[in-house]
């Protein structure tokens, strides 16, 4: 497709301007006041709710296999999640995890 730059630029400012609205009306609207208890219990859960999706894709189509599922990944995955619950320790499972990954790719070639 081509477009011209003034679309281009068209597309950049609306974009830039809907994601600054979205953020503010959040912060920039209600950031000052207090908010209800049972909103604040459901925020604390955002980064459960995100950090799976961001990662899953990679785990299981990875794009340094070419989007092939490959054993070191899914074990990895699995040492970050088992060492996490047991722990409750962020560091912990991620380096269970890093570990994990590289010694397997160290071993399985």
């Amino acid at each position: 497709m081509n477009y011209s730059d003034a679309t281009i630029w068209l597309i950049i400012v609306a974009l830039g301007s809907g994601t600054f609205l979205i953020r503010f009306s959040f912060l920039g609207l209600i950031g000052n006041r207090r908010l209800p208890d049972w909103a604040l219990r459901h925020l604390r859960y955002t980064a459960v709710a995100v950090m799976p999706g961001l990662v899953a894709p990679l785990v299981v189509w990875p794009q340094a296999t070419g989007g092939a599922t490959d054993l070191p990944r899914i074990l990895a995955a699995a040492a970050t999640l088992g060492v996490g619950l047991t722990t409750r320790n962020v560091l912990a499972s991620i380096t269970a995890g890093a570990a994990t990954l590289y010694t397997m790719l160290w071993l399985l070639g």
